[in-house]
């Protein structure tokens, strides 16, 4: 779908009334901010009658009183969300299955078939293979798999929220091949990040690549807002001041170990993404 650009307003200007009337007529549509204006996006087919349709505001005025009126919304159901995003739940099908079949990280020989590095437990002490020769031997699936590995309740609850929330907003808006590229992309290099800088040999976890996401959303919105990526800045604020006090080390003195390895690597893949993303985005959106 061609899009066109239909007006341009003032950033004081609600255009909210006026976009919620173009939906109900099923008219895609979009908003963005360009050089301190607004920017309504319509199909280049439709961008006369919708500037004849603005130009003459006793046609929608009706419409954006009852708008301002609370009208309640009916919000799709969880199986009707997950028919649409169900590339993530099925990521968050794999991860409660590695869950449960691993006991949480308890049975450490099954674990072992999900870490970085594979390894053997001897009595009470495990024995790691260096990563070059568990590559070597072809088991490149341990470069994704320790991310679905989870070590409790409240870590595996936690990351599958956020992986939900945000995952779901990314499948949707980019398409499940550029979400898919992403999930695997920020799961290696997260997990190659906390090899890399940590010296405990075992970890895992969603949480690299919720960092992931978030930057994605994050970075995106920033140069080319679109609703879907619209967060909170105090949850965004939230998250990154979680980073923050992880790398600190405050956290160690709790003995809580977090992977703050694979949270900076993620969060940095998740960015750069990001802003590719939006940027061709905008370019392709403004040749059209």
């Amino acid at each position: 779908m061609n899009l066109a650009i239909a007006l341009r307003c003032t950033l004081d200007q609600d255009l909210s009334a006026f976009v919620q009337l173009l939906q109900q007529q099923q008219v895609p549509c979009r908003v963005s901010e360009e050089r301190g204006e607004q920017v309504l996006w319509v199909p280049a087919e439709l961008v006369e009658p919708v500037q004849q349709l603005f130009a003459n505001p006793d046609a929608w005025a009706a419409f954006a009183a009852q708008a301002a009126s609370p009208v309640p919304v009916e919000r799709p159901s969880f199986a009707a969300q997950l028919r649409q995003a169900w590339l993530t739940g099925l990521w968050l099908v794999l991860t409660a299955i590695v869950a449960l079949i691993t006991g949480l990280g308890e049975r450490l020989d099954i674990v072992s078939w999900f870490s970085l590095q594979a390894f053997t437990v001897h009595g009470e002490y495990g024995h790691f293979l260096p990563l070059e020769h568990t590559l070597s031997s072809g088991q490149w699936w341990r470069l994704v798999t320790p991310m679905l590995l989870h070590f409790s309740v409240l870590h595996l609850v936690f990351n599958a929220l956020w992986l939900w929330e945000l995952g779901r907003r990314i499948e949707l808006q980019q398409g499940r091949s550029v979400y898919l590229a992403l999930v695997l992309l920020a799961g290696v290099l997260s997990n190659l990040a906390q090899y890399q800088f940590s010296d405990a040999p075992l970890f895992g976890g969603l949480s690299g690549v919720v960092f992931a996401l978030l930057g994605f959303c994050w970075l995106y919105q920033w140069r080319h807002p679109v609703v879907a990526y619209a967060l909170p800045k105090a949850l965004i604020g939230l998250m990154l001041g979680w980073l923050l006090i992880g790398v600190s080390g405050v956290l160690s003195l709790f003995d809580l170990h977090i992977a703050n390895a694979a949270h900076v690597g993620g969060l940095a893949v998740g960015c750069v993404l990001g802003l590719a993303a939006a940027q061709w985005d905008k370019r392709r959106a403004q040749q059209a």
